[in-house]
């Protein structure tokens, strides 16, 4: 099982998103106070709709809930599915630290 937290200081949300392979599909549940995020909680998402940006079901399930396009959660639910496929190490991950946008 994967898990990741995400800090949306813009929004002011943390997400807690956990993913764990289940056959040819990754089940994410997600831990937010976001209305809108909380709906794609236990999403299970075909491993081959996930390697291309343009037909994605995460992209896909954050359109119709209306996320805003800086949201960033599509990106944490696709990291997390690629740490479950192990396209990402988790370790790699882990000791590169966290992930930042730096608004100047």
């Amino acid at each position: 099982m994967s898990e990741i937290t995400i800090n949306s200081n813009i929004c002011g949300f943390v997400h807690k998103i956990s993913g764990k392979r289940k056959g040819k599909n990754i089940i994410i549940d997600i831990e937010t106070d976001c209305e809108k995020i909380r709906k794609m909680s236990h999403m299970e998402i075909p491993m081959d709709q996930t390697l291309d940006i343009k037909d994605n079901y995460v992209m896909e399930k954050a359109q119709e809930m209306n996320c805003s396009s800086n949201c960033l959660v599509p990106c944490g639910i696709l990291h997390v599915c690629r740490f479950e496929m192990g396209m990402l190490s988790e370790s790699l991950a882990k000791k590169s630290g966290s992930i930042s946008i730096e608004f100047k």
